[in-house]
């Protein structure tokens, strides 16, 4: 029966774990959409790749490398833009080809690629043991908790940098905050979706609430209820036809988007955003 799917203790944590990478990512996702640069998380995701293989050639834990070179890449490469003034997508092109770059030079050294670097590409959340639920869950409240404390500065600098600064609000140290919690939710993501859809679950369910013109505590509920049924009905509809959770997840969110657009064309959403 479909019900003793719930008996299982790896989908216990899998939801559960689910449920707060939809989260984090939602709510860190709006700001980067917001401040149009809904691909920076894609970048940071494949900065990560290179992190994973250096992690798995050196046998260190995969995700601890791939934190500290995706956080530090991230960083520097606000850093130049900020200096040098390089557009935002030029930025990110250069963080996400210098990413895939450095993963697979270490691959080839390391012998090419095996399943560990699979399973990191596209996602392994039935996999996730005791230890990466509480890590999830641990980040995630650190997180959010940063972002509520800090909500007005936040959000005063995401929608008027100039007028931020004017009013005493460190923009620059909130930027690099921003992509300090972009890097560590991309990071905890990849056991989810991976490193190859990660910028999926950051944009998609943002940009759905966005379509319905509601104010930004609004959006971000919309989006989290978006991004939280995404997760669950992907993960328990993969598990009950043995297809990838990722795919599933994603393709459940377009499905969401899609109807989304179908609505607000018959004019039953308002046209305002």
């Amino acid at each position: 029966m479909a019900f003793e799917i719930f008996t299982f203790s790896f989908m216990h944590r899998a939801i559960i774990s689910g449920i707060a990478i939809a989260i984090l990512c939602s709510v860190v996702g709006l700001f980067l959409v917001l401040r149009r640069y809904s691909l920076f998380g894609d970048a940071i995701a494949h900065s990560s790749f290179g992190g994973i293989a250096l992690g798995l050639m050196a046998g260190i834990y995969p995700l601890w490398t791939a934190y500290g070179v995706s956080i530090i890449s991230a960083l520097i490469m606000t850093r130049i833009k900020d200096r040098f003034n390089i557009s935002g997508d030029a930025s990110i092109a250069v963080l996400l080809s210098s990413g895939i770059a450095l993963g697979l030079v270490i691959i080839g050294l390391s012998g090419g690629f095996t399943l560990d670097i699979f399973s990191f590409l596209f996602g392994s959340i039935l996999l996730v043991s005791v230890n990466d639920t509480i890590l999830i869950l641990s980040l995630t409240g650190i997180i959010l908790i940063v972002i509520l404390l800090l909500y007005r500065q936040l959000l005063y600098s995401t929608f008027n940098e100039e007028q931020a600064k004017v009013s005493g609000i460190p923009v620059e140290k909130i930027n690099y905050l921003i992509v300090f919690m972009a890097g560590i939710t991309v990071v905890t993501s990849i056991q989810l979706v991976g490193v190859l859809l990660i910028s999926a679950l950051f944009v998609i369910p943002n940009v759905t609430a966005i379509m319905y013109g509601k104010g930004f505590k609004q959006t971000v509920i919309i989006s989290m209820s978006f991004s939280i049924f995404s997760v669950v009905a992907g993960i328990l509809v993969s598990y009950i036809f043995d297809i990838t959770p990722a795919g599933t997840i994603v393709l459940i969110a377009i499905g969401i988007f899609g109807c989304t657009i179908g609505i607000k064309s018959a004019g039953l959403l308002s046209r305002h955003n």
